[in-house]
């Protein structure tokens, strides 16, 4: 009876320290790229025929102001500045970014650090399934990145500028509320296209019934909607149908694979 209790504490004892171990390992990781974002720059320089980029110590243009910079350019329309209205919120908006940016570029060693962790609790096809759709879940994460900055996050802010113009009310955009905007519709298509091989991967390792996804879509309809209403930071509505809809359609997309595939099993 004492040595299992011992042998008990011992297991849980090695579980903790492989747990801390992990966390801190992602911490150092996600905090090292959060930290070259606030105090490194990057420019091109002219090498020959070639540009080659440079990586160089600037605090004041870091890689998150120009970010930024980026984004503003990029995104905003042609009459509409970015202003700050509290001193140190274009500083609290370049942190803001770099801490995204640190978890996005840190997310290969994270899906890695916790496959380690969980895996000699998975079964054999478990771990097999699970190596299958890591690789492709990266890759869906940065296509959802990319279709949301070049189509769906340009299209919301034309269309909330227009009612604005129609007014003919002077637009300015909080540089906090713009920031946190871009970068949560950014994190929120990036998992969301995750979303069909998430429901994939959960029903070929047999954890979830392939009648469930149909069974359950009008409550899936409803949480996604919610979600929408979350994330989103303006009042009107607008941009959380923008993110609602490719939701529905994402999971629309899911169901269709599971039905192709499992449909038989049932």
């Amino acid at each position: 009876m004492a040595s299992n209790k011992v042998s008990g504490e011992s297991s849980k004892k090695t579980f903790l320290m492989e747990l801390r171990q992990r966390i801190v390992r992602i911490s150092i990781s996600v905090i090292v790229i959060i930290s070259i974002c606030m105090t490194m720059s990057i420019t091109t320089f002219d090498f020959g025929d070639y540009n080659m980029l440079i990586l160089y110590p600037d605090t004041l243009h870091n890689i998150s102001s120009q970010i930024v910079s980026f984004m503003k350019d990029t995104l905003l329309p042609k009459n509409v500045s970015l202003i700050q209205i509290s001193p140190g919120q274009a500083f609290s908006a370049q942190i803001y970014v770099a801490i995204v940016t640190g978890v996005i570029i840190a997310l290969p060693i994270v899906f890695a650090e916790v496959f380690a962790f969980i895996s000699p609790a998975l079964k054999q096809h478990e771990k097999k399934v699970i190596k299958s759709i890591l690789l492709p879940s990266i890759f869906l994460f940065f296509a959802g990145c990319f279709f949301s900055y070049y189509v769906v996050i340009p299209y919301t802010i034309e269309f909330l500028y227009n009612y604005g113009e129609s007014m003919t009310v002077v637009s300015f955009f909080d540089v906090s509320l713009f920031i946190s905007f871009v970068m949560q519709m950014l994190m929120v298509f990036g998992f969301s296209y995750r979303l069909p091989l998430v429901m994939w991967g959960l029903t070929k390792t047999n954890l979830v019934k392939p009648k469930f996804w149909k069974k359950n879509f009008r409550y899936v309809i409803i949480i996604l909607v919610i979600i929408g209403a979350i994330i989103t930071p303006d009042g009107s509505g607008v941009s959380m149908w923008f993110v609602t809809g490719p939701l529905v359609f994402l999971y629309a997309i899911g169901l269709l694979l599971i039905e192709l595939r499992f449909s038989k099993r049932g």
